[in-house]
């Protein structure tokens, strides 16, 4: 297997051939703002010393910590000018994990048991650092009769170590391990926003919630983040309309959901960012 040098690349791969990639990727990229697709996602830090904010946590990154991120939930890296980062990224089609999966096993396991204390980040110990690099460097070294098979064999192996790990962490570990904290206004105010994303929220609305002065409240906000909060209630509601799409219900039921008072501006802010029309994007996941 080809390893790429773009996320970009990859996603477009893992998408159009219903497969996985795998980016390993050295230099920065241009910093993508919040952000959501249709594939899910594996980050590998080998440098470390960068911020990711998924959903509404935030974590610190360090050499040979590792994320999982599912299709529905949101994403953004922080901090990304400051210096290199050494990371690799895989790709991987739902579809795909889902027909490698058994009644027994399911390898999306990872991506998709969250409960209020799940953790994206998991740190691995030496042992496991080497042991996920012998997977990556087994299935992008394969090569000549049967490689396809071999490849889809490693990369079972992989994610059942991966999803065997996350298990383990999470029930070793206390809710205050998995609720990582960076700044205590902003925490509580990305709570609030989730809680009341069906709403209509403005900075004057917030403001008054936590009785912090408007401009306070987008200064902390950016500072933290690195977006401001209307980019995130975009970002967080489309993010909710695919999955609430995903499972049956209907345009007009999502755009209530999700907070847009607006039918045709939910519509068009949705094609805008997903790149189909909500209605295609609901067929397109029940086929």
């Amino acid at each position: 297997m080809k390893v790429l040098s773009s996320c970009k690349e990859a996603i477009t791969h893992c998408i159009e051939h219903k497969y996985f990639a795998i980016a390993h990727l050295y230099k920065e990229e241009t910093a993508m703002n919040m952000h959501i697709h249709d594939c899910l996602e594996i980050y590998y830090s080998i440098s470390g010393g960068k911020q990711f904010l998924i959903g509404n946590k935030f974590y610190g990154i360090a050499p040979g910590d590792i994320f999982v991120i599912n299709q529905y939930e949101s994403h953004h890296l922080t901090q990304i000018d400051t210096e290199i980062h050494e990371r690799i990224v895989l790709s991987i089609s739902p579809e795909y994990l889902k027909q490698l999966s058994s009644v027994q096993t399911d390898l999306s396991c990872c991506f998709h048991t969250h409960s209020d204390a799940f953790s994206h980040r998991l740190s691995l110990n030496k042992e496991q650092q080497q042991r996920f690099l012998y997977f990556i460097n087994k299935i992008t070294s394969i090569q000549g009769y049967g490689e396809d098979l071999l490849q889809r064999a490693a990369f079972i192996e992989l994610m059942i170590f991966l999803n065997s790990a996350y298990l383990e962490n999470t029930q070793c570990l206390s809710v205050e391990d998995l609720s990582p904290k960076y700044n205590k206004q902003v925490d509580d105010i990305l709570a609030y926003i989730n809680r009341h994303i069906h709403e209509t929220i403005t900075t004057k609305k917030l403001s008054q919630q936590f009785f912090l002065s408007d401009s306070y409240i987008c200064r902390v906000f950016k500072s933290t983040t690195g977006m401001t909060i209307n980019k995130y209630l975009t970002a967080r509601r489309i993010s909710i309309a695919k999955a609430l799409l995903a499972d049956g219900l209907s345009v007009n039921e999502v755009c209530e959901c999700c907070g847009y008072n607006d039918y045709s501006n939910f519509v068009k802010t949705f094609t805008k960012i997903v790149g189909i029309s909500p209605k295609k994007y609901a067929q397109l996941s029940v086929c």
